[in-house]
């Protein structure tokens, strides 16, 4: 699964697509990865990886977030500091995108440095969010996000979930669902996401790999 030097997750509003990078981030270092992830979502403010900045640097993992993340300002401004784990290629990097074909443009400006390099594109997908309950809609966002961002999806991730009401049952009916868009879209299935409680007691897909999660992102309704 930490197999690539860049690491790519899209996905659309509330996929989970920033919990599932914070958490990768984290496992790819423990298994002695010198580790950057790289916060391009400069769409949706309320996912950013700069709100679990603390918790990333102490685990050795150096971040990059957008020069107004987590302020009142939200601009696409990137920093010019991405461009150098382009050329340093000891670090692992994981870059988290924002999550429609406008955020994915934000990855396109970094189209040829990635393509060129060792990279893979995963999509995170909850089919329990809106427009990616069903196959067609899946698609469709796929396809938006590929021409937004200029670099096909590689593999797709079931990150199905109701946060504290999520199941089993839950990842085992996105699987039917992801199935339909891998055949239709030769997309294959890179890893199934959860949280450790709710994936430790799914029975299906033993044939996939699998991302045993814990709780990074704190919403801003829980912080009240």
């Amino acid at each position: 699964m930490f197999n690539k030097r860049i690491t790519i997750f899209t996905g659309h509003f509330g996929s989970g697509k920033t919990e599932v990078a914070v958490n990768y981030a984290l496992q790819a270092a423990e298994t002695g990865k010198k580790t950057a992830i790289v916060d391009l979502d400069i769409v949706n403010p309320f996912f950013r990886t700069a709100d679990v900045r603390n918790r990333l640097e102490a685990g050795g993992i150096k971040v990059i977030t957008p020069v107004y993340a987590n302020t009142n300002v939200d601009v696409p401004s990137l920093p010019a500091e991405i461009n150098s784990l382009f050329e340093d290629k000891s670090y692992s990097v994981i870059l988290d995108v924002g999550g429609d074909d406008l955020g994915a443009r934000a990855v396109s400006r970094y189209r040829d440095q990635i393509a060129c390099d060792d990279y893979i594109h995963y999509f995170v997908v909850n089919t329990r969010r809106p427009m990616t309950r069903t196959p067609d809609e899946i698609i469709r966002m796929i396809l938006e996000i590929q021409d937004g961002a200029g670099l096909k999806v590689d593999m797709l991730v079931n990150n199905a979930n109701m946060l504290g009401e999520s199941t089993p049952e839950l990842l085992a009916e996105a699987s039917e669902i992801l199935a339909v868009v891998s055949s239709r879209l030769s997309i294959p299935v890179g890893f199934i996401s959860g949280m450790e409680e709710v994936l430790s007691a799914y029975e299906g897909d033993r044939g996939i790999e699998r991302l045993y999660m814990k709780k990074n992102i704190t919403l801003p309704w829980e912080q009240m």
